[in-house]
């Protein structure tokens, strides 16, 4: 059995979006290097339909994509996608699935995996906010930044839908507001702090 302690101390960042997600994840992910050692987590909040980011995003990054199973460990230099109609966990490395605990109205599997990273990784946090109809996200932003973590918002004039970043930016909470290709560098540099 391998060791679970202390291995997991690399960044992860969480990209949360929706309507016009699709453009800021190819944007941002283009101008990502493979071999950062981020785990790159692309939480995309879908009701019904069967999400094809897992398909579509490898055209677009050197980086292994992998759609999110149960227990499914958390690695760097790998893009993670959350299935559709599910809740998404961190705990001991891994990825746990739920169902949704929200099922009516707008969903908030953003919010819902940012306050799971905040209590159970180790490593640096970072939460991107782009594109998307409502709020999902914006309610765990105060509490990425209280446990360290840095907040990006997608810049509201370069998202096909403003309304994700706007509410995140409303927060206080979000630390730059930067277009995808930006807060790709931003990472990166993030990255090389460590």
């Amino acid at each position: 059995m391998k060791a679970k302690s202390g291995s997991h101390d690399f960044p992860v960042v969480c990209v949360g979006g929706s309507a016009g997600g699709l453009d800021a994840y190819i944007r941002l992910l283009q101008h990502l290097p493979a071999d950062m050692g981020v785990a790159i987590v692309i939480v995309n909040h879908l009701r019904t339909v069967a999400t094809m980011l897992h398909e579509i995003l490898p055209k677009h990054t050197k980086m292994s994509v992998e759609l999110i199973t149960e227990r499914l460990d958390i690695e760097p230099n790998h893009v993670f996608i959350i299935p559709e109609q599910r809740d998404l966990h961190v705990l001991d490395g891994e990825f746990r699935l739920k169902p949704v605990s929200k099922p009516r109205g707008w969903p908030d599997v953003i919010t819902v995996f940012l306050r799971s990273l905040t209590q159970h990784w180790d490593g640096k946090l970072v939460a991107v906010i782009v594109s998307g109809y409502d709020g999902d996200g914006a309610a765990a932003l105060c509490g990425i930044q209280q446990v360290g973590g840095i907040t990006i918002a997608q810049k509201p004039d370069t998202a096909g839908q403003p309304d994700m970043p706007e509410s995140a930016i409303a927060t206080g909470c979000i630390d730059f507001v930067l277009s995808p290709e930006n807060i790709a560098q931003k990472i990166v540099r993030i990255a090389h702090a460590e």
